[in-house]
């Protein structure tokens, strides 16, 4: 189904005819329409399925057929990057219209920020923490509100955002369409969705817990001190174009990077320790291809749209499922190819356990010829059971034991 048959307002389609969008993915074929309706939706499919513009062409379309002044767009994200994207993908899809946005986030100061919204601002994508403090100075009045977006609502849950929405809440009117958007639907997301909206319509297109398609997922056994080593090897004998690697901690993804370089390979840093404008820089660089790879924290797992990352790498293993869904959705974005790599040590086989089990598969595992390995790694994934399976296991060791006999 072509982008015309959605009914959108001609000067969307222009723009997005400018942008090279020919189909809509499946989450913009089922989630457009609702939103036209302007009827609450709650919104689930795969990172990098095209979530975003799923909600940014509806809501466009709307203020565009139905035309009132005021700041009308209220989007909630967790993360600046990901604020920056949606953003930019209000411009581009509304680059024939009138519509203006402002971006409210912490890291930059308070004035640009009240001076875009005074100047006439339509849509408001905001962190819900510096939001929050806009609000409580009474600085931004939200009473013309009619469209409000939760996006990564799990992550925003995840981040302790939760008594800040309730807050901003309050300040919206009750009479609005509301959009939730998350990649899973886990029972927080329930929960947020229970009250911020009324009766919404679902949309779920992927089994929560599931990775795209394209994505070729590999793991490598390795103890913690020989991973840098492994790191490097794996850098310097695969074709890799574009890499992003995700690390646990912020003091592990600055000593990553800085032993990275030392070896040749110099490398981008993202973590909420840097500042907006290092931040910034480091995301513009690996976007424009300026540098091959970047080092960052979990704060880059959701929202990063960078088209053409070929691979991820797991150099710590995430502690949850979710999270690890979240990183390695970094490629194959948009129903494309890419490679994820995890790097475990013996004591991140639980960890990893835990991911298979959510997503319902078995790594493979592998090695690198000639690596000098310091203990030979294990490349075949430890047997385990279903709670249904121990359960049945006690039942026939019981049923063994003699003189018990089955009624």
């Amino acid at each position: 189904m072509p982008f015309q048959k959605l009914g959108l307002h001609p000067d969307l389609i222009r723009a997005v005819k400018a942008l090279g969008y020919v189909e809509p993915t499946p989450i913009q074929r089922e989630a457009i329409p609702l939103g036209m309706q302007g009827v609450d939706v709650m919104g689930c499919a795969q990172t990098g399925s095209g979530k975003t513009a799923a909600f940014v062409l509806p809501i466009l379309h709307r203020l565009l057929t139905h035309p009132k002044p005021g700041l009308r767009v209220l989007v909630l994200v967790p993360t600046r990057e990901l604020a920056d994207q949606v953003q930019s993908m209000f411009r581009e899809c509304g680059r024939f219209t009138h519509f203006r946005v402002a971006m409210v986030i912490g890291g930059v100061g308070y004035h640009d920020q009240i001076r875009a919204v005074k100047e006439g601002a339509q849509i408001m994508v905001a962190t819900p923490g510096r939001l929050l403090d806009h609000l409580t100075q009474r600085a931004f009045n939200l009473t013309h509100v009619d469209h409000l977006v939760l996006d990564e609502a799990d992550r925003m849950f995840d981040m302790g955002f939760l008594p800040d929405i309730r807050s901003i809440l309050s300040y919206v009117p009750h009479e609005r369409t509301t959009l939730l958007f998350s990649a899973t639907l886990v029972p927080e997301v329930e929960r947020i969705a229970a009250f911020a909206l009324k009766n919404p319509q679902r949309v779920e297109i992927a089994r929560p817990g599931t990775t795209a398609e394209g994505i070729s997922q590999v793991l490598y056994p390795v103890v913690q001190s020989q991973k840098m080593d492994l790191l490097v090897t794996l850098l310097k004998t695969t074709e890799m174009r574009s890499v992003l690697i995700f690390c646990r901690t912020k003091f592990g993804a600055d000593r990553l990077a800085h032993f990275l370089e030392t070896q040749g390979h110099p490398a981008e840093v993202l973590h909420s320790n840097r500042t907006q404008g290092q931040r910034t820089t480091a995301m513009t660089n690996f976007r424009k291809g300026r540098s091959r790879i970047l080092v960052a924290t979990d704060i880059a797992a959701r929202g990063i749209d960078v088209h053409g990352i070929s691979h991820v790498i797991n150099y710590d293993v995430p502690l949850h499922p979710e999270d690890y869904v979240h990183r390695v959705g970094r490629t194959a974005r948009a129903y494309g190819v890419g490679d994820a790599i995890t790097l475990m040590d013996t004591e991140e086989q639980a960890a990893v356990t835990a991911i298979e089990r959510f997503l319902g598969v078995v790594f493979p595992r592998a090695m690198v010829p000639d690596f000098p390995y310091r203990y030979p790694p294990r490349l075949v994934a430890p047997k385990y059971m279903t709670p249904w399976q121990r359960q049945a296991g006690r039942r026939a060791k019981f049923s063994r034991r003699p003189g018990f006999r089955r009624s």
